[in-house]
C-alpha cells in the first residue's frame, strides 16, 4: 500500500462484508461504517443488525445507521469525519450531494454488473433472468445519478449454465473486494482515469417483486431454469401444491415433452410450455432444501400430478 487513507465504509448486506475486510487488511483507517438500521426479523420480529453492522462491531469499528442522509445534522457529522474517501457497497440509501462532496477524493461505488448494463437494485438476479452469459464488477466514481458515475475499473466473469444467484453473489463479492483496494490506491496516487459510461446499452435492474418468484409452467423450461437459478437460494422460485408452496432450489431443463404443469415421471420432471424441467433440489415450507429423491420419500408427487 502506498497511501494510508481515512475511509468511511457504507454498506449493508453480506455482499459488502468482504470489501470492508479487504480495506482493513490493506491498512486503511476505517473512520466510520454506515449501514441500514437493524430490521425486525424472525418469528419474534426482534431487531437484527445487518451483516455489515455485525461485522463492523465485531471488528471494533464505529457504526452509524441513520434512516436518511438528508438532514443537515447527519451531513455535518459525516463532513466532520475529515475523510479522504468513502466506499459504498450495496448501502441502500441515496447519497445527497453534500455527502458525495465531503470526502477529499470523493465516493467510490462497487457495483455488481458491467455498467451501464444492469444499473439498479438487483443486478445479479436480473443478469441470470435475462440469460446473460457474463457479468462482472464495476468500480465507479459516484455522482448524483443512479449508478451513472464514471468507471475506474471493470472486470468480467462468466455466468455458467448452472450458476445460481448465490454462487454469483459470492464470486462477485470476492472480486469487488479485490478491485476496491486497487481502485482506492489508484485514486489516491492519481494513476486511475475515470471513464464516462457509454450512453448505449443502459438497462435497469429493478428490485425483485414478490410475485416474480412464482413459477409459471406455461413458460419454456429454459426460462423457468433461469428463474430458479436467479432466485436461489433466496427468495426461492416456487409452485403451489396441496395448499402449500414448494420451492425449487435447483433444476435441469430437458427435451422431454408432456402436458404443461404435469409431473411426467418419478425424477420428477415437469412439463413446460416448451420442453420440460427436471427438479433436482426442493424445499417445503419451514424446512431445509433436500435433493429430489429424498424429498419424494416424504412427499408424494406421482406421475400425472397437476401442479399449481
Amino acid at each position: 500500500m502506498t497511501t494510508r487513507l481515512r475511509v468511511a465504509f457504507m454498506g449493508t448486506p453480506d455482499f459488502s462484508v468482504a470489501s470492508l475486510d479487504a480495506l482493513i487488511a490493506a491498512g486503511h483507517e476505517i473512520a466510520a461504517v454506515y449501514c441500514q438500521p437493524p430490521r425486525p426479523a424472525g418469528r419474534g420480529h426482534k431487531e437484527r443488525p445487518s451483516a455489515v453492522q455485525a461485522a463492523a462491531e465485531a471488528r471494533g469499528l464505529s457504526v452509524r445507521y441513520p434512516k436518511s442522509l438528508k438532514s443537515a445534522e447527519v451531513q455535518a457529522e459525516f463532513a466532520a469525519l475529515a475523510l479522504d474517501i468513502a466506499v459504498v457497497v450495496a448501502y441502500g440509501l441515496i447519497l445527497p450531494k453534500a455527502i458525495l462532496d465531503a470526502p477529499r477524493l470523493g465516493c467510490l461505488n462497487i457495483h455488481a454488473s458491467l455498467l451501464p448494463r444492469w444499473r439498479g437494485a438487483a443486478p445479479i438476479q436480473r443478469a441470470i433472468l435475462a440469460g446473460d452469459t457474463e457479468t462482472g464488477v464495476t468500480i465507479m466514481q459516484m455522482d448524483e445519478g443512479l449508478d451513472t458515475g464514471a468507471a475506474l475499473i471493470t472486470r468480467s466473469v462468466e455466468i455458467g449454465p448452472t450458476m445460481n444467484a448465490g454462487d454469483l453473489h459470492d464470486l462477485l463479492a470476492a472480486l469487488g473486494a479485490e478491485m476496491i483496494v486497487e481502485a482506492v490506491e489508484g485514486v489516491a496516487d492519481d494513476s486511475l482515469i475515470a471513464v464516462p459510461q457509454p450512453l448505449e446499452g443502459v438497462t435497469y435492474a429493478a428490485k425483485i417483486a414478490r410475485d416474480e418468484a412464482q413459477i409459471d409452467w406455461g413458460k419454456s423450461a429454459a426460462e423457468i431454469d433461469r428463474q430458479v437459478r436467479a432466485f436461489a437460494p433466496v427468495p426461492g422460485a416456487w409452485f403451489a401444491h396441496a395448499g402449500g408452496r414448494i420451492k425449487v432450489q435447483a433444476a435441469t431443463p430437458t427435451t422431454a415433452r408432456g402436458p404443461v404443469a404435469t409431473v411426467l415421471d418419478n425424477m420428477p420432471t415437469i412439463g413446460c410450455g416448451e420442453g420440460a424441467l427436471m427438479l433436482v433440489r426442493l424445499q417445503r415450507e419451514g424446512r431445509g432444501p433436500t435433493m429430489a429423491g429424498d424429498f419424494l420419500r416424504g412427499y408424494a408427487l406421482p406421475p400425472g400430478t397437476k401442479l399449481g
